[in-house]
């Protein structure tokens, strides 16, 4: 039986998913079809998709070099949705799009509140926090109006990890256990397929099944569940890894000669100060192209994540970049340390033992921040550093932050007035921010003017 507190905050994330749905829907209706991150390339896939059953090769297009499945559920919906080739309705088939993908990211975001229910089912203010949390994310909410891949990959991460997070709570020699791990296998694979940010979970949850089998049975035949897995994933989202490295000598393209507009990019170069380099303008000037921010990955990382410091949303000029932004920022410090704390808490339990979620939720952190650090080094321009690269930590975000925040806000006193009064802030603004064509919209080109370096 729920108590009246437990229903209290039930209802109250049942009114946050309604305001966050209906933001996003807002956001998918009203947001310009041909704006947003490599939305003219992804329309253009598509296209071709729809013009030819081809695998296109990997320099065609901006996004051809990108694996196919995105592209191919996309130009499926927008057959549906326009008949015959030549009736398709460019608009209605972008918008539909556009709302699947969104739809997939409230999926993701309800299952990382059912991670959180499974572990701790008494914890009704929690539940609510870790779905708020990812509800009201800026970076999750702009990118779910946008004609990309991100949010799809997503949710696939995050229905894969929290499988195998609650498989981890049961023993090894469960007779179901087999299966389930093919399963979560497949969603791992669907992410590799549809981006390579889905090689992390499928690492990460092989690592995981192995690791935590082992240790708690003590036998090989216990590593029967990380082999499917990897398996499993491997048959599904490695064929066009496959097929590039059969046909093309590599797995996955590099420096391709269509992209080579973005080689001219500022900074240019990078050196390890810029991953320690943390300028008061990532709080005051969330711009990208602002010369502190150059050379600064995680100020300008944190400026995509809660803010849009590429402005390829939100206007480059005005309040919303004066006031709101800097307002919503220094908000955000707030479930930020939150995560950092939870991190903490959660590697404390895994040195004690590797049952629960905890060991491959912290896998999938190392693995996607090892891998946002290699991919920014690789490629020293400021259009690469975003936050959506990121979104696959939204489970363990929201699994961290939530369990911090919960305690954080226990008890009627001032700490938890505070917290709450800050939260609350966060949302109203990114609300206000957020929702395209209500309070702003945009009236220059998307994204931030730049410059070509001078060639000596």
């Amino acid at each position: 039986m729920k108590s009246s507190a437990d229903r209290a905050w039930f209802v109250a994330l049942g009114v946050a998913c309604l305001v966050g749905t209906l933001l996003r829907i807002n956001n998918v209706f009203r947001y310009p079809i041909d704006m947003g991150f490599d939305a003219a390339g992804n329309w253009e896939y598509i296209d071709l998709l729809l013009r030819s059953f081809r695998l296109p090769a990997p320099d065609e297009g901006w996004s051809t070099a990108h694996p196919p499945f995105f592209y191919g559920v996309s130009a499926a919906i927008a057959r549906l949705v326009g008949g015959a080739r030549d009736g398709i309705d460019k608009v209605a088939a972008v918008h539909v799009i556009r709302l699947a993908m969104a739809a997939s990211g409230l999926a993701g975001i309800a299952a990382a509140v059912w991670l959180v229910r499974c572990v701790a089912p008494e914890a009704g203010r929690r539940a609510f926090l870790a779905g708020a949390l990812l509800l009201f994310l800026p970076v999750h909410v702009y990118m779910s109006a946008m004609l990309s891949e991100e949010v799809l990959v997503t949710a696939l991460i995050s229905i894969a990890v929290v499988g195998v997070a609650l498989d981890l709570q049961r023993p090894p020699e469960s007779r179901e256990g087999l299966p389930r791990a093919i399963l979560w296998g497949v969603f791992a694979g669907l992410a590799l397929a549809t981006k390579l940010t889905g090689l992390l979970i499928v690492g990460a949850g092989a690592a995981a099944y192995l690791i935590g089998d082992r240790q708690s049975s003590g036998n090989l035949r216990a590593l029967r569940r990380g082999i499917a897995f990897g398996l499993a994933a491997s048959f599904v989202g490695g064929g066009y890894y496959l097929w590039n490295l059969v046909t093309r000598g590599y797995l996955y393209p590099h420096g391709l000669a269509v992209h080579s507009v973005m080689f001219s990019m500022p900074p240019g170069d990078r050196g390890l100060g810029d991953y320690f380099r943390i300028p008061w303008e990532t709080f005051s000037a969330p711009e990208l192209l602002s010369p502190a921010l150059l050379h600064s990955v995680w100020g300008s990382t944190y400026d995509t994540i809660w803010f849009d410091g590429h402005h390829h949303f939100l206007p480059i000029r005005g309040p919303v970049v004066e006031v709101l932004g800097p307002a919503i920022l220094v908000l955000g410090l707030v479930p930020t340390a939150a995560f950092a704390v939870g991190l903490w808490r959660g590697a404390r339990r895994l040195a004690r033992s590797f049952r629960g979620p905890d060991l491959v939720l912290l896998l999938l952190v190392v693995a996607t921040f090892a891998g946002y650090v290699l991919f920014t080094w690789r490629n020293p321009w400021f259009a690469v550093l975003k936050g959506s690269f990121l979104l696959g930590l939204s489970v363990p975000f929201s699994f961290y932050a939530s369990e911090t925040l919960a305690d954080w806000t226990r008890g009627r006193n001032l700490r938890s007035a505070l917290i709450f009064g800050s939260l609350g802030v966060l949302a109203i603004l990114v609300s206000i921010t957020f929702s395209y064509g209500v309070f702003f919209e945009k009236h220059e080109m998307p994204g931030l003017q730049w410059v070509p370096v001078e060639s000596s």
